[in-house]
């Protein structure tokens, strides 16, 4: 895929229009986001994605739009995952609702600028190194095993990563909001307050989950500029998903067990693409295995597949066993 320079300037350009609006929008008049504000949201940036990737069909064919739109439904369901870890940090540091949307936005844009290093890393790596998808699908695996091993029934804490620590030793903190400013100057002297503390929180945790999420999406598509897409599209609905799903989010007690197939699978296709085109001289004397793979089809039809069962299965689990919902972050919205 021939990306000329023009286009990921223009693309990020509007990427970064989008979010102007978005945050003009939210600075002018902070508020808490109602349900049918976050639905409209909601709508607006899938429509966006999908309108992105009958753009890429057109333009380029059925081949790069279908990697497209499976990377971007795995981002986005890998990014729902997070918002239970966005539920715990808003309820730890007792954000005000009527902030909790500035919060996010920042907080994901700065997640975007680490996954964009991450992709561009992840490129070169590859483009040299093609045993590298060993790696990827190894890890994968491992990952998804671990997620479908978790105590989902213990409460969940958050606590504070390395990123947050070296904050709080650089910047002295203040005890209290000062409505959403993230600096303010008290008796002469600087200081941090906990919304800037939070969007560093959201931030940096969200690069933890990029260390599955964007070997998965490798893993479907090749294309840098599809994997940075991709995942700017499902980082940018995310926010309002975050406020549209609320206590749904809650009830999606299965979905744990859904992405741990889904990077267990993604994984099994990483190894299998990388044995097809293996050439380390102490694998079968470095000639490929004959071996079949997984196309982008049969891929975009097990992630939804496996999305749609998820979902259905945990909602009749809890409508049976009302005990069995994840009571975490429950007043978060509350602040």
């Amino acid at each position: 895929m021939n990306v000329p320079a023009w286009l990921w300037i223009a693309t990020i350009g509007g990427l970064l229009v989008l979010l102007a609006v978005d945050l003009v929008i939210v600075d002018r008049k902070p508020h808490e986001v109602t349900i049918g504000e976050a639905a409209r949201w909601v709508v607006f940036y899938v429509a966006v994605a999908a309108l992105f990737g009958l753009g890429l069909w057109y333009f380029s064919g059925g081949q790069y739009a279908t990697e497209f739109f499976a990377g971007y439904i795995t981002e986005y369901s890998l990014s729902v995952d997070n918002l239970f870890i966005f539920l715990i940090i808003m309820t730890t540091f007792k954000v005000p609702a009527i902030h909790q949307h500035k919060v996010l936005l920042i907080g994901i844009l700065i997640a975007l600028v680490m996954r964009g290093i991450f992709i561009a890393a992840g490129a070169a790596l590859i483009s040299q190194f093609s045993w590298v998808f060993f790696l990827f699908g190894a890890f994968l695996i491992y990952t998804g095993w671990q997620l479908a091993r978790e105590n989902h029934d213990e409460e969940e804490e958050y606590k504070e990563n390395l990123m947050l620590r070296v904050v709080r030793k650089v910047f002295p903190v203040t005890d209290d909001f000062h409505g959403s400013k993230s600096f303010i100057k008290l008796e002469g002297k600087r200081y941090v307050t906990p919304m800037f503390i939070v969007m560093v929180a959201i931030g940096s945790t969200d690069l933890l989950f990029a260390l599955d999420s964007i070997p998965a999406i490798f893993g479907l598509t090749k294309e840098p500029f599809l994997v940075f897409t991709a995942n700017a599209f499902a980082l940018m609905g995310l926010r309002q998903l975050y406020f549209l799903l609320g206590g749904l989010l809650e009830k999606l007690v299965y979905l744990s067990i859904g992405l741990a197939v889904i990077l267990g699978f993604i994984g099994v296709k990483l190894i299998l693409e990388a044995l097809h085109t293996n050439n380390l001289p102490f694998l079968n004397g470095g000639e490929p295995f004959h071996v079949p793979t997984i196309g982008i089809e049969v891929s975009l039809s097990v992630i939804v597949g496996v999305l749609a069962i998820t979902t259905i299965a945990s909602l009749l689990k809890v409508k049976r066993d009302p005990d069995a919902v994840k009571h975490i972050g429950a007043d978060a919205h509350h602040g």
